[in-house]
């Protein structure tokens, strides 16, 4: 695949995110995907994950945890098999009733036509606030 086309599956993949469709999202990964999030003492489904059974179990785990309020990506940045995604989100934390927000950057690796690998980048300290607020 060349950039356009890995910038196109990421750009599906956030379709899917943001339509709820988590079968959908998990159809466009490898078996083998690498999830990887900032480990953060507080929040539950922080920290790596690996293959689709976990990745699936991390999906879950987040909408038990929070609500998204604002997710949008902004920018997509391509080159050989990385898209970079630069965006911002709010999420309002379920068990506090508090609402975060952070910029993020979001680093795609794409094999074989599939999402294998991604890393999120972002202000983890104001997520880890809304979960200890009480």
């Amino acid at each position: 695949m060349n950039e356009q086309e890995n910038t196109r599956l990421v750009m599906q993949a956030y379709d899917k995110f943001k339509q709820g469709d988590i079968p959908g999202l998990m159809n466009l990964m490898s078996d083998d995907i690498e999830w990887i999030l900032d480990r953060s003492e507080n929040v539950p489904f922080s920290g790596a994950r690996h293959g689709k059974a976990e990745v699936g179990q991390f999906f879950s785990e987040l909408d038990q945890s929070q609500q998204p309020l604002q997710f949008e990506p902004q920018e997509f940045i391509a080159q050989g098999d990385k898209v970079v995604a630069l965006g911002h989100y709010s999420w309002k934390v379920k068990q506090t009733d508090q609402v975060f927000e952070s910029d993020w950057a979001e680093v795609f690796t794409v094999r074989d036509g599939k999402i294998a690998r991604f890393r999120e980048y972002a202000d983890t300290a104001a997520g880890d606030r809304a979960y200890r607020a009480s």
